[in-house]
């Protein structure tokens, strides 16, 4: 199985196919939402990585795919200056856990 990742953020984007990862960058809802459900018909992708913004424009149809879908692993990447919603959910959980 590959990864795939969307992104609206170009830096994101090319920091991902530099390790390898195969993907698109897309700028408009419509392009985005397109190519998601592209990617979750495609059975060789085993993740899609999505940036924070990408996600937040077709977020009901994320949180419908994580209900529907075993595979792919659907994830949610921030971009070079991290989360902008609010701090990662694991990230709170580790700092949480050694006190900062």
């Amino acid at each position: 199985m590959k990864s795939y990742v969307i992104s609206e953020n170009r830096d994101s984007y090319l920091g991902m196919k530099l390790v390898g990862i195969d993907g698109v960058y897309l700028r408009t809802k419509e392009e985005i939402e397109t190519a998601f459900k592209q990617a979750l018909k495609d059975k060789a992708i085993g993740i899609i990585f999505l940036s924070e913004q990408a996600a937040l424009m077709i977020e009901a149809l994320v949180l419908e795919a994580k209900k529907k879908h075993f595979v792919p692993l659907i994830t949610v990447i921030p971009d070079r200056y991290g989360y902008q919603r609010e701090e990662g959910l694991i990230t709170r959980y580790i700092k949480e856990s050694v006190g900062l």
